[in-house]
């Protein structure tokens, strides 16, 4: 086997694996009962889908121009996924759009008969 067919096997690895976790999302996100577990279904899988994406991109290209155009998205996909899901999270939380009784803890309670 030549360097890129060695090459080509891992990027469309990383391609369907990413391609997997993304609709792995996309189901989480119809099937999960309420706003935090739709919350986590749209943020973990489906920023570790577009990095293993981006990253079969990268080796499929090769070149350092695209290299770094994918290394910036996967950096902003990066510090922003985190960021807006708490702020979903949070607001979702004092809004009350949860199911209580899927919780495990409540560390936001105020008050002990909260939890």
């Amino acid at each position: 086997m030549t360097v890129t067919a060695v090459l080509d096997a891992i990027a469309g690895a990383c391609l369907l694996g990413g391609a997997l976790l993304s609709l792995a999302a996309g189901v989480g996100l119809l099937r999960f009962p309420d706003l935090l577990s739709r919350m986590h279904a749209a943020t973990k899988p489906q920023v570790l889908g577009l990095l293993l994406i981006l990253a079969g991109t990268a080796i499929r290209l090769g070149t350092a121009v695209d290299i770094t155009t994918l290394v910036l998205v996967g950096v902003f996909q990066l510090v922003t996924a985190p960021v807006a899901a708490h702020m979903v999270g949070r607001t979702a939380y004092r809004a009350r759009l949860f199911r209580r009784d899927l919780l495990l803890a409540d560390e936001l309670a105020t008050d002990r008969r909260d939890r």
